[in-house]
């Protein structure tokens, strides 16, 4: 647990230790950053199973200064809240349209997205749906929610059994017309006769909400199962967002691209990315770890006696593994600025060894360990070094115990806007007190290129935060970012699926430099909903 000094305030315990390290704020509070008397002069050599493409020597320099930054634990202790429901947009305003990846009807303010894949749906159990929380000037919460499943109009298939709609989420402007879309997968979508042949909708964003959508992938095979995993981005470079997504046949197991765009007639042929015999992808990501300005993928694998992580990028035309380790995760990955340089890093949640390797980068995993990977500026993902932080790691809240799922669930944003991304950490297995499985989660940020990474934890039982601690409330298992407010800083939602035996998801508003926000909750009976079960699984980008 954090220390009891100041109770259950963890924002007063990081200013204690902020000052006692000599760290000091400067602008306005939004930041923290290293006492010019601090400097750190490491420049060493290390050898570790973390490298772009072979085993190779890098060399890790530690800028001087290093940059200790710690967010203001101020924003830490923010809000919690979800939604109320509503077929379309609730409060949408004139606007155009808007830069955002998740507002769906262009009003300036990011949605959520919240997957319910074992909802029922016209009385049909696990056909699965998307409940989208409207953004607005209140937050989430105060504008309404929309619920989308095969069974609204204009939506493609047909609302069934077992189909999983909201299996995985994301959000992107996917026809260029200046509104975010969702792309959703179902991957327990039967296609005439093949069983679980899977697919992936995406449903249209407009001014007025959401209308009608288009069918970008089809299994084309019984246990197919597409849209398991997904991810965004204009991976080949034409200037139209792909789709990467996860397909099976027999004993082996692909990620392939359907390109863009998507319209009637467009080709729907898929091309793969990479692919495995007995193993398969667990997770995807998207972002730019070469930092030329294009999106590259970052995918996890595992299967029988193999497992890794690999960064791939199509810029020169034909897709490159640009980096690669044995080291997996079956659940998180993300990717984020971390050390401010410029270009992405990746944060390996809940990260674990691949069994036929004689080492790996995180020896302590003790309750679950992150390991974050750096790149370099000018250089590639990799050439600056490597952290792995647990919650026995110096200045991170808790306590690390056996099954705690520690990074089993990872988002990152700038929430303080200092120009460096934070780290957003679930772990929904974490014991509170003697509540098993209550949950909780960090926001975590970088003491520099190469070096672990540091924050307080938050739980129900955190002062001003909405509820109580109790077992099975799982609080950490999903975790994304959004300005959901429109002042410009990115707030966090934190999913709770055991929460009350239907799920929530809380939401904490960037608190900027007044007073923390109120913490509210928004379960699924609040909201108006039917049907749903672990509301809060599944949060969309």
């Amino acid at each position: 647990m954090v220390p009891a000094r100041h109770g259950d305030r963890p924002d007063l315990v990081l200013r204690d230790l902020l000052q006692r390290q000599g760290l000091r704020r400067r602008g306005r509070g939004r930041g923290l950053r290293t006492h010019p008397a601090l400097t750190f002069t490491a420049c060493r050599v290390t050898r570790f199973p973390l490298n772009p493409v072979g085993d190779i020597s890098v060399t890790q320099h530690v800028r001087k200064p290093a940059r200790n930054r710690l967010i203001a634990a101020g924003a830490l202790c923010a809000a919690t809240a979800l939604a109320l429901t509503g077929l379309t947009a609730g409060s949408a305003s004139a606007a155009p349209s808007s830069q955002l990846r998740a507002d769906y009807n262009g009003d300036g303010y990011a949605d959520l997205a919240v997957g319910v894949p074992g909802a029922t749906v016209g009385g049909k159990a696990g056909a699965g749906y998307v409940n989208v929380v409207w953004g607005g000037a209140s937050g989430l919460g105060k504008h309404g929610s929309a619920t989308v499943s095969q069974a609204t109009t204009g939506v493609p298939g047909t609302a069934e059994a077992g189909d999983k709609f909201g299996k995985a989420v994301d959000s992107n402007d996917m026809n260029g017309d200046g509104y975010a879309d969702l792309v959703v997968g179902a991957p327990g979508e039967d296609i005439d006769a093949a069983l679980d042949a899977g697919t992936v909708t995406i449903v249209w964003g407009s001014a007025s909400g959401f209308k009608g959508g288009f069918t970008a992938a089809s299994g084309n095979g019984e246990a197919r199962g597409y849209g398991a995993v997904l991810t965004t981005g204009d991976f080949d470079r034409d200037g139209d967002n792909d789709i990467a997504l996860n397909t099976h046949f027999d004993e082996t197991s692909s990620l392939a691209m359907r390109p863009g765009p998507f319209t009637a007639g467009s080709p729907a042929t898929l091309s793969r990315i990479q692919g495995w015999h007995f193993a398969g992808p667990t997770v995807v990501t998207s972002g730019d770890f070469d930092g030329d300005g294009g999106d590259d993928i970052a995918l996890a694998y595992d299967g029988m006696e193999i497992s890794g992580t690999q960064v791939l990028s199509r810029a020169s035309g034909a897709w490159k593994t640009t980096w690669s380790t044995g080291d997996t995760t079956s659940s998180a990955l993300a990717a984020g600025d971390f050390d401010g340089d410029g270009t992405d890093d990746l944060a390996i949640g809940n990260v674990q060894p691949n069994p036929e390797w004689e080492s790996t980068a995180c020896e302590d995993r003790l309750g679950g360990a992150v390991l974050t990977v750096f790149g370099k500026k000018g250089g590639a993902l990799g050439h600056g070094g490597f952290s792995c932080t647990t919650q026995d790691s110096p200045q991170v809240g808790g306590t690390a115990e056996a099954d705690d799922n520690f990074g089993a669930h990872l988002a990152s944003a700038n929430v303080d806007k200092d120009g460096i991304d934070e780290l957003i950490v679930g772990a929904d297995t974490e014991a509170v007190g003697t509540a098993e499985k209550a949950g909780s989660y960090w926001v975590l940020a970088a003491l520099g290129t190469g070096e672990h990474l540091v924050g307080p934890s938050f739980t129900q039982n955190s002062t001003g935060v909405a509820g109580n601690a109790e077992a099975g409330d799982r609080l950490g298992a999903a975790v994304t970012t959004g300005d959901y407010n429109g002042d410009t800083y990115p707030d966090i939602a934190v999913g709770a699926p055991g929460e009350d035996g239907k799920g929530g998801v809380w939401y904490a508003a960037a608190p900027k430099d007044g007073p923390n926000p109120p913490v509210t909750s928004v379960t699924p009976g609040k909201l108006g909903l039917s049907g749903s079960v672990a509301y809060g699984t599944v949060l969309g980008r």
